[in-house]
């Protein structure tokens, strides 16, 4: 293949070839440690053509040979088309892997910008594409690549996690897609790569853009680590041990943060993504450098890359806040979606974008025949609910399942009276911004904010108040008796009236998130 970037040597099969041990004991003790998580799961190998990703691939070319690996991972070979010879080295690879007898896919990427970081993200999502549920993507990452990428996020300001490098072993998740990350070469040397591709004339890719471009890591590459070393010739391999001991301090810290998490976190508020819910009373009984920690986890929830810790900050200081001031919304732009952090009196709020959006959406005002509720000797009506849809969009939807023999109950002796010549309705209207009404908290009807403040709801949700009123029409469909019975909201519902009632003999709420379907290869 004419090509300036490609080694010249012949493409010819390596099976019978000698073996490195000290790669091939790396890749053994990753499988030895990750085999049960590796058990009926396919395998592929991403092969740049380059030097590691193609000694990776001959090594598992002839240790599959040797029986010593159960497995031959299939190549996949993505073309940016970002180089003038990128066709040529798609056929390179895919010849090379037709020699050793390996299957190999080539896949093509649309990159959307210039810089290493899109090439690297096409790459990705296209490989993804490729992957089903569960596959299992193997990586030649090294030490080397590990120190660079410790450098890059220390010079960043990363904390703990970032400063944990790459893990061996990291299940990464978009949407309901889930694949694995398998690098097994994370202490390995680029030096004892550069050795086995040498003595087995392994005719890789010499990209001439990876050391000679102007991104951090080709830099950090290029210009630094040489003079790191001449400081300390062990610096590769101590600053992977300092990250393996990272790594390890961040489990903790995320063990600690969950169970922290479990005991703050208000369940009965929060929905998935949508909306989490923290108690700033449970936040504050805890150490500070705990309470970092803990905003931190809980930001970090259903988001790929963490927060900010100037965000983290800023939420700390709202937390602290004595104030009545309840306006204050901080913004976030995750790798997903976009949120706020608001808090209303002793509770946090992290709210995705697209959840406020939906509940700006107008309720569905509902009005359903009851006849065959009233039904004495009808037992399904006993305990059939009613289900009622007050609000959807594509992505949230809110049902409300009312019991309506119990509704009836609340009526206090005028069912009987208004039955005998009427025609029974349920009614679901929003609530209306002056609309009075009582629940057992107060002693008279109250509205508007006085409302808002005995039930302690948050401004954003003062448009998701719907009324649950059972009607009586007589025949000429004039309406003759109206009695409000309960008050609901997407999380919370109430007795309407001076009695002291608990809603959920009478309602149940179903908030659902829709997601979008898995297509599976």
């Amino acid at each position: 293949m004419n090509s300036s970037a490609i080694l010249p040597y012949p493409i010819m099969p390596i099976a019978q070839l000698p073996i490195d041990t000290i790669l091939s004991e790396a890749l053994l003790n990753s499988l030895m440690t990750y085999g049960a998580q590796l058990r009926g799961r396919r395998v592929w190998l991403a092969c740049s053509g380059g030097r590691d990703s193609l000694a990776l691939a001959a090594l598992c070319v002839q240790l599959y040979q040797q029986g010593k690996l159960p497995f031959l991972a299939q190549l996949l070979h993505v073309n940016h088309g970002l180089q003038a010879d990128s066709d040529r080295w798609a056929q390179h690879v895919a010849g090379w892997a037709d020699a050793q007898k390996i299957p190999c896919t080539v896949l093509r990427a649309q990159v959307n910008g210039h810089d290493e970081q899109a090439a690297r993200q096409a790459r990705y999502d296209v490989m993804r594409g490729q992957l089903n549920q569960g596959d299992v993507l193997l990586l030649a990452h090294h030490a080397d690549d590990q120190a660079e990428t410790v450098l890059m996020r220390l010079i960043q300001g990363a904390g703990a996690n970032g400063l944990s490098g790459m893990q061996p072993w990291h299940i990464q998740t978009k949407g309901l897609h889930r694949i694995v990350l398998w690098r097994p070469w994370l202490t390995i040397q680029r030096a004892s790569i550069s050795a086995y591709a040498q003595h087995l004339k392994l005719p890789y890719i010499d990209d001439p853009t990876n050391d000679g471009g102007d991104n951090v890591r080709s830099g950090l590459r290029r210009d630094i680590m040489p003079v790191l070393a001449k400081y300390n010739p062990n610096v590769i391999d101590n600053i992977a041990r300092s990250s393996q001991l990272l790594s390890d301090a961040q489990s903790t810290l995320h063990a600690q943060a969950g169970e922290d998490l479990q005991q703050t976190e208000i369940l009965s508020l929060q929905l998935a993504s949508a909306q989490r819910v923290l108690s700033i009373d449970q936040l504050q009984q805890r150490p500070m450098y705990r309470q970092r920690q803990l905003l931190h986890h809980w930001l970090s929830q259903d988001e790929p890359l963490p927060p900010a810790k100037q965000l983290v900050d800023d939420v700390l200081s709202l937390s602290q806040r004595n104030d009545n001031d309840h306006q204050t919304a901080l913004f976030w732009q995750g790798r997903k979606q976009s949120y706020y952090i608001r808090r209303y009196r002793q509770q946090l709020y992290r709210l995705s974008s697209d959840w406020l959006t939906w509940l700006e959406l107008p309720l569905i005002e509902q009005i359903l025949p009851l006849s065959d509720c009233l039904s004495l000797d009808n037992n399904l009506a006993d305990h059939q609910p009613i289900s009622i849809m007050l609000r959807r969009d594509q992505k949230i939807g809110w049902q409300a399942q009312l019991i309506a023999r119990e509704l009836l109950t609340l009526l206090d002796g005028f069912t009987m009276q208004a039955t005998s010549a009427s025609t029974p309705l349920l009614k679901v209207m929003p609530l209306g911004r002056k609309q009075p009404v009582q629940t057992a908290l107060v002693t008279r009807p109250q509205s508007g904010k006085k409302l808002y403040q005995t039930l302690g709801i948050p401004s954003w949700m003062r448009e998701s108040l719907a009324v649950v009123s059972v009607a009586f029409i007589d025949a000429e469909d004039q309406l003759t008796l109206e009695l409000p019975v309960l008050l609901v909201s997407p999380f919370e519902y109430w007795v309407l009236g001076s009695k002291t009632i608990k809603a959920e003999a009478y309602v149940k709420n179903t908030l659902s998130i829709y997601q979008p379907p898995t297509t599976s290869r």
